[in-house]
């Protein structure tokens, strides 16, 4: 994907997920000094990712039909624990 193409598609999924939260998109972000992340929304700094299909496995676990799990728990040898979840149950556990 050219870069244009690809800062565009980034571009709108920022946009995107600071409406879904209620947020706002830094301006700026990545580009210039000082402006860091990429959203600002519900207490928290958010850098937004989204690939064609580089998060498949991730998805796969989430949407489990057999375990049904409201999160999925990562780690990487010597790294922190990620925790992960859909929008709707982040929010969820926001609200309560």
């Amino acid at each position: 994907m050219s870069g244009l193409k690809s800062r565009r598609k980034g571009q709108s999924a920022e946009r995107e997920f600071a409406k879904l939260i209620g947020g706002l998109r830094v301006p700026l972000s990545g580009a210039q000094e000082g402006y860091a992340n990429d959203v600002i929304g519900l207490g928290l700094a958010w850098e937004v990712k989204r690939r064609k299909s580089g998060f498949k496995q991730l998805y796969d676990w989430i949407e489990d039909e057999r375990e049904k799990p409201d999160a999925v728990a990562l780690r990487t040898d010597n790294k922190q624990w990620i925790v992960c979840m859909t929008l709707d149950k982040f929010k969820e556990l926001m609200d309560k």
